[in-house]
């Protein structure tokens, strides 16, 4: 994993917030840290298609939620997930803004881990033009990722 000098901001709290279904809400800051530190596993939920396209995150686990084309579930999301996060780790879920890791985390949370969900996600929220990439998000916090 790329190491970064980038720790949470005075505005991004460490402590997660409240969520329904999953142990919280966390800006990307601190998905990082935990991440760094060893305290938590890193799952893209993102497609295949938008890892490929768009950008990943060396070292984080890539499983999908749901697959392109058509955006069907992932029937092997449950295994996928037992398999990368240990017992004691923590599960911080990113997708592109932060709506199907929401869905993710609370499946993770049924499943028995501790999840959390990624505010943002890796590209933010669109703009007045549509555009993802300049409202928050992975990417926009300086956070390692790459392009293939």
């Amino acid at each position: 994993m790329e190491e970064s000098n980038r720790s949470p901001s005075p505005g991004e709290s460490p402590a997660p917030r409240p969520a329904r279904g999953y142990a919280g809400d966390i800006p990307p800051a601190v998905a990082y840290d935990w991440w760094r530190k060893g305290d938590a596993v890193l799952v893209d939920v993102r497609s295949d298609a938008e890892r490929e396209w768009v950008g990943y995150i060396p070292g984080a686990v890539a499983l999908a939620w749901k697959q392109w084309p058509g955006m069907s579930p992932n029937p092997d999301f449950d295994a996928g997930l037992r398999a990368a996060v240990p017992a004691g780790k923590k599960a911080v879920l990113l997708c592109r803004s932060g709506a199907r890791s929401a869905a993710a985390a609370r499946r993770a949370t049924e499943l028995g881990l501790e999840a959390y969900n990624i505010l943002e996600g890796f590209e933010g929220d669109a703009d007045e033009n549509g555009h993802r990439g300049s409202k928050g998000g992975w990417r926009l916090r300086g956070l390692p990722w790459r392009q293939n």
